[in-house]
C-alpha cells in the first residue's frame, strides 16, 4: 500500500513536467477563455505546425485540386511559422521546449490520413482542417490577450490573421467542387 500511495504521488508530480497542463488538455481554459501557458502555447503550436505539414504533405499527393492548392499553402505557411517559434526559442525569447513529435491524438489523425483515399480522405483531411484551425485562432487568440512572454504575445497576435484566413480556407474545402472533378 505504501509503495502505491509513494509511486502515485510520484506521477501527480511528475505529471505537469511531462505534459501539458490539465486545463489545457481537457478544452476548460479554452471553454473559459483563459489564456495558455507559455509552455502550453509552444507545445500546442509546434505539434500543431507539424499536423498540418504533414497532413497537407500527404493532400498534396492525394487531395483534389482544391485540396491541393490548400495544402501548399498550409506547407508553406506553417513551415513559416514553425521556423518563427523555433528562433523565439532558439534566440532565448521564449523560455520552453520544442516537442520533436507529434502528440498521439495527432499522429493517429496522421496514420488515418495515411490511409485514406478518395472521398474518405477528402472528408476526414477536410474536417480535420477546420477543427485544427478553430484550435488554432482560439489558441493564439487568448495567448495574444494574455499570454505572459512579451515577445510570444506579439508574435501570436501578428499571426492570428492568417491563421483566420487559412480557417475561412479551411471552411471552403468541399463546398465547391472542384475543377474536373464531382463530388
Amino acid at each position: 500500500m505504501k509503495r502505491t500511495v509513494i509511486a502515485f504521488a510520484c506521477v501527480l508530480l511528475a505529471g505537469p513536467a511531462l505534459a501539458q497542463s490539465l486545463g489545457e488538455k481537457t478544452g476548460v481554459n479554452s471553454a473559459l477563455g483563459v489564456a495558455p501557458t507559455t509552455a502550453d502555447f509552444v507545445k500546442e503550436v509546434a505539434v500543431s505546425d507539424m499536423f498540418e505539414i504533414e497532413s497537407s504533405k500527404l493532400a498534396e499527393q492525394k487531395g483534389n485540386a482544391q485540396e491541393k492548392s490548400f495544402a501548399q499553402q498550409m506547407v508553406t505557411d506553417h513551415t513559416k511559422t514553425s521556423g518563427e517559434l523555433k528562433a523565439l526559442v532558439g534566440d532565448g525569447k521564449v523560455q520552453a521546449t520544442l516537442p520533436t513529435a507529434l502528440d498521439s491524438s495527432h499522429q493517429s489523425k496522421l496514420d488515418k490520413l495515411k490511409s485514406a483515399s478518395g472521398k474518405d480522405f477528402s472528408s476526414d483531411y477536410d474536417s480535420y482542417q477546420v477543427s485544427a484551425h478553430e484550435d488554432a485562432t482560439s489558441l493564439f487568440d487568448r495567448y495574444a490577450k494574455g499570454g505572459d512572454n512579451a515577445a510570444l504575445k506579439d508574435w501570436a497576435d501578428k499571426t492570428l490573421p492568417a491563421l483566420r484566413h487559412h480557417l475561412d480556407m479551411a471552411k471552403e474545402l468541399g463546398r465547391a467542387p472542384s475543377v474536373g472533378q464531382s463530388k
